[in-house]
Formats: C-alpha cells, structure tokens, sequence
C-alpha cells in the first residue's frame, strides 16, 4: 500500500472543492490570458489532446463498478487527470502568462495530487486487485501495462460520465481566447 503525502482531510476539502476552484482558477488564466495566434497554435495540441484523452477514458470508465485496466487505463492510472493536465498545458502556452501556468501548477499540485490520492485509496479498498495493477501501471506517465483488460470503449459510458461537459467547457474557453486575439 502507498504512504499518503496529503492528509486525509485536505484530500477530503481538495475532492469536494476541485470543481468550482478549477472553474475559478480557469477563469483567472482566462483573464490574465494575453493570447495570439501563435500561442493559440502551440496550446491548441495540448488541449485538444486532452480532450481526446478524457473522452477516451470516459468512454471505458464505470465508477465503483470495476476496475478498468483497458484503453487509456492500460497506459496510465489516472487518464482523465493525465487529460485535464493537458488541457491545462496547452491554456498555459495559449495564454502566454507565466502567471497563468504557475496558477494552473500549483492547482494541479495542491488539488488534484490529493484527489488523486485518495481516489487511489478508495479503489485500493474497493478492487483488491488494484495493488496488482498500480504496481504495473504508471501514474500518470503513460507506459504499457502488462495487465490490460477486456473492456471496450462505450459511447453510454461517456455520456453517462459526462464527458461532454469538458468539451464544452473548453470550447467556451476557446471563444473567450479568441475574443482576446480579436480585441
């Protein structure tokens, strides 16, 4: 079993919070966001794959139900946190404010790290298989596992998890970046 770096009480805070001070702290990047066409470019990868890579995992994803060992879970623990990460890389480079990045880090780091933890907590308890599979499968770096599973990708999956609403909060995002360009 894993030794736990956040205590259990932050990581409680961190999970009930995570939503609304990830809108906030997306729309302090979005305000202090200097973008052009250029960063817009160079972020537009990182964000778009990570959408791909929350959809993916939303796909094979049915909470508390089983564990997934398939699709993007058989390269990384924590695909929709891998995505988010992504996501939030490539608004760092669109916005072009170091102060931006270092906003989204320190949300990655004081919010999702614990969330992330607890959540590995939580599966450990629910699946005994789990300790099996973390041994084998990175964190978040992706690296082949040597247990992958049999699950497919389902589009009810993803709507039931709803996926969609990250891409339509991103697709907002994108309209306020290039409002700014345009302004």
């Amino acid at each position: 079993m894993s030794r736990a770096w956040f205590p259990k009480r932050y990581a409680d805070l961190a999970a009930r919070s995570r939503v609304p001070a990830g809108f906030a702290v997306a729309v302090a990047c979005l305000w202090l966001a200097q973008p052009t066409w250029n960063s817009l470019l160079a972020g537009l990868p990182f964000m778009l794959g990570g959408l791909v890579l929350r959809a993916w995992a939303a796909g094979y994803l049915a909470k508390n139900q089983r564990l997934v060992t398939s699709g993007p879970y058989a390269w990384v623990r924590n695909p929709l946190y891998a995505g988010t990460a992504l996501v939030a890389a490539g608004l760092a480079i669109a916005s072009r404010r170091w102060l931006a990045a270092a906003l989204l880090s320190a949300f990655f780091v004081l919010v999702y790290l614990p969330v992330v933890e607890q959540e590995e907590q939580h599966l450990r308890k629910l699946f005994p298989e789990y300790e099996e599979y973390a041994r084998s499968t990175p964190r978040f770096l992706p690296r082949r596992s040597r247990l992958s599973g049999r699950e497919h990708f389902s589009w009810e999956l993803y709507w039931r998890n709803r996926e969609y609403q990250a891409a339509l909060g991103w697709l907002a995002g994108l309209l306020v970046l290039l409002a700014k360009i345009r302004a």
